[in-house]
């Protein structure tokens, strides 16, 4: 049983990306942050070199990952719990995010810690369109959107605390995803009043992110209306499975995709060692 660690993406998934895409729900963060690193570079999303490791249990086979791409938190996925503690010898982490029994072990090995989010993981069950519809349509975000949704990347960003962003990161993502109809707006009234992204459909599987409503336009179905559209266009286009976060801490948001026919799938914990740098 043993870790090993690598910077190449490409060793990374030689080795382990089988792994990941027999299970690509559960793994739909490190599918979509590797396919970046192979389009963008290593820096695709901080100036720190990427760390990339694959846990191999009792039989010789993965079971196991970790992807690290500062300034974000050390991503665990499927971790078996006699892993945890070779991790912690081998690597030095200050901040992870793994669901919540790997989490959980992960904060025995530091005197102190904190829970800094709750996150939900959903899959699209039966997709159920908002009933009573809110006014408007979609269509497809184009170039002439792209100085509003950078402003809308950037408060997206501000309101889930995700770590400073630089602007051509935002700006990379928004004219890629409007480039290939990966951006979706709600229009009302001529007026965008929501938006929701898609990522690339890997291994069947595609999540929805961002999704995203200025405050003066909250509250009147534009999210879930926008968010049942690219799920019903994603579904359209071949995906065996739609999926999406949501924070716990946001009721109504969880409430919205509920309702439009997510369910449940995992819970997954940011936690912190006590007086880690943020």
């Amino acid at each position: 049983m043993t870790w090993t660690f690598t910077d190449d993406v490409d060793v990374f998934l030689d080795a382990a990306g089988p792994w990941l895409t027999s299970r690509p729900t559960e793994n739909t963060v490190v599918l979509t942050v590797t396919a970046a690193l192979r389009r963008h570079g290593p820096h695709s999303f901080g100036d720190h070199d990427p760390v990339l490791g694959w846990w191999r249990g009792a039989d010789g086979e993965v079971a196991g990952t970790l992807i690290h791409t500062p300034p974000h938190p050390a991503s665990l996925n499927g971790l078996a719990p006699e892993a945890v503690a070779p991790l912690m010898a081998a690597r030095r982490l200050t901040r992870v995010n793994a669901d919540r029994a790997t989490a959980g072990a992960v904060a025995a090995h530091w005197p102190g810690h904190r829970v800094i989010e709750e996150n939900r993981l959903y899959r699209l069950g039966e997709l159920v369109p908002p009933s009573p519809a809110p006014g408007g349509r979609a269509r497809a975000a184009t170039a002439a959107d792209r100085d509003m949704l950078l402003r809308w990347y950037a408060a997206f960003a501000v309101d889930i605390g995700s770590p400073a962003g630089r602007v051509e990161r935002h700006a990379r993502a928004v004219d890629e995803r409007t480039a290939e109809g990966r951006l979706t707006l709600w229009e009302h009234d001529g007026v965008p009043v929501s938006m929701a992204g898609i990522s690339l459909r890997i291994a069947g599987t595609a999540r929805v992110a961002p999704v995203y409503t200025p405050p003066e336009h909250r509250g009147r179905g534009y999210a879930a209306a926008v968010t049942a559209e690219v799920s019903r266009a994603a579904r359209s286009a071949g995906a065996d499975e739609v999926v999406l976060f949501a924070d716990l801490a946001n009721p109504t948001s969880n409430g919205v995709y509920t309702r439009i026919g997510y369910r449940p799938v995992s819970d997954r914990l940011v936690v912190s060692a006590e007086g880690a740098g943020e």
